[in-house]
């Protein structure tokens, strides 16, 4: 499907919902749709992101060393 297509068909489904559905049906389709675009959006930049990582984890560093006691006479 090419970009003109599709966008045309998002059009034609937001009009047939819209043709039957109240005010308040179609403001809480649109924040539930919102919240998946933007959920599937997070997901798919977490999965580029993990692609990008190592496949196994870095070796724990050595621990700090604790600084020198100060004795105050």
């Amino acid at each position: 499907m090419d970009p003109f297509e599709l966008t045309l068909s998002v059009t034609a489904l937001a009009n047939a919902l819209a043709g039957t559905m109240s005010d308040n049906e179609l403001n809480l389709a649109s924040a539930v749709l919102t919240q998946l675009g933007d959920t599937l959006a997070t997901i798919s930049v977490q999965r580029s992101i993990a692609s990008r990582q190592p496949a196994t984890p870095p070796a724990p560093s050595a621990p700090a060393e604790e600084p020198e006691s100060v004795v105050v006479v």
